[in-house]
């Protein structure tokens, strides 16, 4: 059996962060990922996926990834089940990502002659 997710989109907003457990970070995001299919006029249609992502890999996305950046996302397939705070049970379906490909360049400070130099940055488990 696999579960292997591959996305490609759009932050659409700030990943949050946030300490859990026994001292494991956590970052949460959502792409918005194109369906490839025009709808009206050519608008496409989107899905908001919610991503997870753990540890060394959280800091680097809450560090590096603002809104509207695009970028790739790997990871499986996580459906959970939970009672919210007025006693409902919820159910999530999310993609917990081991690899983010940061897919577009970010621009950086000016450099002292002026110019702006611009960073491609790569997170994730090493190839």
């Amino acid at each position: 059996m696999v579960n292997r997710v591959i996305l490609i989109g759009r932050l659409v907003r700030d990943p949050e962060m946030r300490a859990v457990g026994a001292g494991h970070t956590m970052a949460r995001f959502a792409l918005a990922v194109d369906r490839g299919v025009a709808i009206v006029q050519g608008e496409r249609e989107v899905d908001f996926i919610d991503i997870v992502t753990w540890r060394k890999l959280a800091e680097q996305v809450a560090e590096h990834l603002h809104r509207g950046r695009l970028v790739g996302v790997e990871g499986r397939l996580q459906t959970r089940r939970f009672e919210n705070s007025q006693g409902k049970r919820r159910k999530v379906t999310e993609v917990v990502a081991d690899r983010v490909r940061f897919l577009d360049r970010k621009p950086r400070n000016l450099a002292g002659d002026g110019q702006i130099t611009e960073e491609v940055v790569a997170a994730g488990v090493p190839e």
